[in-house]
């Protein structure tokens, strides 16, 4: 029987010193050195989650449904405010028998906001909720390629 004396890990020596060249030097010491890349490694085929621009459009799907929610509800309640402080001959006068038209106005205040409560729940469902599942598919279909490796 034979004994093999190499390691069984492949060794690598340590790179020589360079020697000093005081003629070459970096122009601008400060300015960012080009990354190598690591060995052994595959190459990414798709960006990672992080810098992925579905976050970008997401945000900005979000933003959006905000808004359309915080101004439908806001929008008529300023309304409201404006009417009371600037048309008070129009908000006294009445609608039918007893009915000032500025009570019916604070009234139909409450079905506007469930007007922009069904808006902020219509724009999820169609416009933020396939984005964030397909971030969510991504995020899964990744976590598996790093569980593999």
């Amino acid at each position: 029987m034979s004994y093999d004396p190499s390691p069984s890990y492949p060794y690598r020596p340590p790179d020589p010193p360079q020697a000093y060249d005081p003629y070459t030097y970096d122009t601008y010491p400060w300015a960012p050195q080009e990354a190598s890349e690591p060995t052994g490694r595959r190459p990414q085929r798709h960006t990672a989650l992080g810098h992925h621009s579905d976050l970008r459009v997401l945000r900005s799907a979000y933003r959006w449904q905000r808004r359309v929610a915080t101004l439908t509800a806001l929008g008529y309640f300023v309304l409201f405010l404006i009417l009371s402080a600037f048309a008070p001959s129009f908000m006294t006068s009445t609608v039918t028998d007893g009915l000032p038209t500025g009570l019916l106005l604070a009234l139909i205040q409450v079905p506007v906001t469930w007007l922009a409560i069904a808006l902020y729940e219509q724009t999820a469902r169609r416009r933020v909720d396939p984005i964030a599942d397909r971030i969510r598919k991504h995020a899964e279909l990744d976590a598996k390629r790093e569980g593999t490796r």
